[in-house]
């Protein structure tokens, strides 16, 4: 009999040694339930739940453990564990006699028993076991701690032991129910992370109670003077209630990048714990983040609020297309914090002016020295006439390439995408990435005012064309993508560089937004901005020579802004992003390509102010003149629109006559007189003209008075004989 039980003592002893791990191989076999999003220099950006089984975190090493918990779980679980070699002798013995007596004792299990009981269950809560199973997890224990060190098996403990509900391992309890790390945990903590282990998932009077135990043992003789449990009950109960609505996305300084990192995992499905290097800077995005949030702010202070919640930004760098910052929402004022705002199209607004005159440039069709009419423009369409109006209602007359860009006028882009023409401008923009699902002549003339949907990545990406000499190259969001393609060229090196040299221009922008403008930088940069119809969409995107920046600001819904223009929305955190760049390396201006030279223009009559002025090789003047075809032709090109010859014009008996008029409208042209009757009556491109009943001849004439047009109507009506004769007057 002795030597059988010799033999089986012997097996069991020989099981053992085999089977147990090595410390390293635990830990290799430790896997998050999150994968992580990281920095390009390793920091970690987001992490991102994928088991939905268990929480767990990373592992934790010792030394990043607070000692208040290591106090605590030795105080609580194993009050001799830096005494005995893996089995407490005295506490079973303690236990047995309890039990021999009935009485409720502490269970002898050590740290290390449990931990061998982890171990084997794969981190799951261990039950009930039989008293050979007791006799094996001895045995085991003992060879635990000749094979491995005491720091060891504490570390590996707090790494594998249950806490509450699904929650395994000190990381993951550390940041859902105290959201630090475990190296920040104070007493009151420690003690209450130490109850759970004992009764994970008991009820709040209970925890507490075992946490105030703890506290006490803790500071021991100390507690005499000041009970350590006060107010404890609550804190235990507002504590808990944290596990049931943890989020799957992790918060705080581990959720910088919530948006780009549902962007990663669409494109590499990750598996729980794996860990994906990005091509962000953690410092960058974290300032990009902050920024827009202070932002939105100040949009909606109480004094004056804005009615704006979104905002996103985009931050790339020109050479290798590495995104450097992406943020998709910012600040806790948004009503779709889910909606990726980088992505989400949007209406372009004005943003898409640099490209129009970029391609109008390489076609040849203008300079940056030549003048278009800021004046009252009428285009007929298949739907009717197109207005385009100014984003001040002002108009300036005739103004040069470089003025009709750097103010942003409304008037002279028109103009120029009727030279362009629609069909041809959008082939360029679905050229530099640009998602537009029509052709051009869906969009009409308004595409040159931005009524094109697009998103903030694939603008802020084509306005890199420009910065890196007009040549459209592919972003990269991971740190390990293969070299930058050599790309599509879409605009010549000598347009790119005159668009680029007029956005860079603070001068070319005071006609709109004065001297002292939002969108001028400590260092070189080229900005545009933009804002779409009824201030739903605010834009700000330009480039360093080292980065590209796009910011958005505006409402996930749709909603319009309050008094937003892209000035005083998106401008400002553009302005605070390019300044931060330019602290790390400097902004130097493009050198001039070998296609351009300077030139020296003078303008007639001082139209714009003489000055050096930058041309295509082969495209340059000196002296620019407006001469009196430049008017006849465009009169040429008008007409009257309405009335149409012929049309007779019955006034309503109900409506007072002195109230009723009849609009004249022209298409085409300007610096044209109406003449009813052969009567000056103004220069509008819409005029109301109170109606006088009989025949009547309405006349368009250019500046020397000759005849462009003429239609004939009637105007016929019961109160003809008591109606006021019409005074000739002006439209405003």
């Amino acid at each position: 009999m002795k030597r059988a039980a010799c033999f089986v003592i012997a097996s069991i002893l020989s099981a053992a040694v085999h089977a147990a791990p090595s410390f390293d191989e635990v830990r290799a076999k430790w896997r998050s339930s999150d994968w992580v999003l990281l920095a390009r220099d390793g920091e970690p950006l987001q992490r991102t739940r994928i088991d939905s089984h268990a929480r767990r975190g990373d592992w934790v090493a010792l030394a990043d453990v607070s000692p208040a918990l290591r106090e605590a779980i030795v105080v609580s679980e194993d009050k001799r564990f830096y005494e005995h070699a893996g089995v407490d002798w005295r506490g079973a013995a303690a236990a047995a006699w309890g039990n021999l007596w009935n009485t409720r004792t502490r269970g002898a299990s050590t740290v290390t028993m449990q931990l061998t009981s982890l171990i084997d269950d794969e981190g799951k809560t261990p039950g009930r076991r039989s008293v050979g199973e007791k006799a094996q997890q001895t045995v085991e224990a003992l060879w635990l701690e000749r094979s491995w060190r005491k720091d060891q098996v504490l570390e590996a403990y707090l790494n594998l032991v249950p806490f509450r509900g699904e929650i395994i391992g000190l990381s993951a309890l550390s940041q859902t129910l105290f959201d630090k790390a475990p190296s920040g945990l104070d007493e009151r903590e420690a003690a209450l992370a130490a109850a759970l282990v004992r009764a994970p998932n008991a009820p709040y009077a209970k925890v507490s109670t075992r946490a105030c135990a703890i506290l006490r043992d803790m500071h021991g003789n100390a507690a005499a003077k000041a009970d350590p449990c006060i107010n404890l009950d609550s804190y235990v109960q507002l504590t808990l209630t944290r596990t049931a609505s943890a989020s799957s996305i992790a918060r705080g300084d581990d959720a910088l990048a919530p948006h780009f990192a549902r962007r990663i995992a669409s494109e590499v499905h990750p598996q729980a714990g794996t860990r994906i290097r990005s091509s962000l800077d953690a410092r960058l995005q974290r300032f990009t983040r902050d920024t827009l949030a202070r932002t939105l702010a100040e949009l909606n202070a109480r004094a004056h609020p804005r009615n704006v919640h979104d905002a996103a930004a985009i931050v790339i760098d020109n050479a290798s297309g590495d995104v450097l910052a992406w943020v998709g929402s910012a600040g806790g004022l948004s009503n779709a914090p889910e909606v990726d705002a980088v992505l989400a199209k949007r209406q372009a607004g004005s943003t898409l002016k640099p490209f129009l005159y970029a391609q109008a440039i390489d076609e040849k069709r203008l300079t940056a020295a030549s003048l278009l009419d800021d004046a009252p423009l009428d285009l007929a369409t298949g739907g009717g006439l197109y207005i385009p109006q100014n984003y001040d209602h002002d108009f300036k007359g005739w103004v040069s390439v470089r003025t009709a860009l750097g103010s942003s006028l409304n008037v002279p882009a028109v103009r120029t995408l009727v030279m362009v023409t629609p069909h041809r401008f959008a082939k360029t923009l679905v050229a530099l990435g640009l998602p537009l699902t029509q052709a051009g002549d869906y969009y009409g003339f308004s595409l040159a005012l931005g009524s094109a949907d697009v998103t903030l990545a694939s603008l802020a990406n084509a306005y890199r064309a420009l910065a890196n000499g007009g040549i459209a190259r592919p972003v990269f969001d991971l740190a390990d993508h293969a070299a930058a393609p050599a790309g599509t060229r879409i605009f010549s090196k000598d347009a790119s560089f005159i668009v680029t040299d007029i956005l860079a221009d603070n001068n070319a922008r005071t006609r709109t937004f004065g001297f002292d403008s939002v969108l001028a930088t400590r260092t070189f940069s080229a900005v545009k901005t933009g804002t779409s119809k009824d201030m739903r969409d605010n834009w700000a995107v330009g480039f360093t020579s080292r980065y590209t920046v796009g910011v958005w600001v505006g409402n996930a819904d749709g909603a319009p802004m309050w008094d937003v223009s892209g000035v005083t929305g998106a401008a400002p955190a553009w302005n605070a992003i390019v300044n931060y760049l330019g602290r790390r390396a400097g902004s130097r201006a493009p050198a001039a390509p070998d296609g351009v030279v300077r030139s020296h223009v003078a303008y007639q009559n001082d139209i714009e102010p003489s000055r050096d002025e930058w041309f295509v090789r082969g495209t340059q003047m000196r002296d620019i003149a407006l001469t009196a075809s430049t008017t006849s032709t465009d009169a040429k090109a008008a007409r009257i629109g309405a009335p149409t010859d012929g049309t007779i014009f019955a006034l309503d008996p109900d409506i007072p006559p002195a109230r009723q008029r009849v609009w004249f409208e022209r298409t085409g042209g300007a610096r044209l007189n109406w003449r009813p009757d052969g009567k000056p009556y103004g220069q509008d491109a819409r005029a109301a003209w109170l109606p006088w009943p009989g025949r009547h001849t309405l006349e368009l004439v250019d500046t020397r008075g000759e005849i462009v047009d003429s239609v004939g109507f009637e105007v016929r009506g019961a109160f003809a004989k008591t109606a006021a004769k019409p005074a000739t007057h002006a439209s405003k």
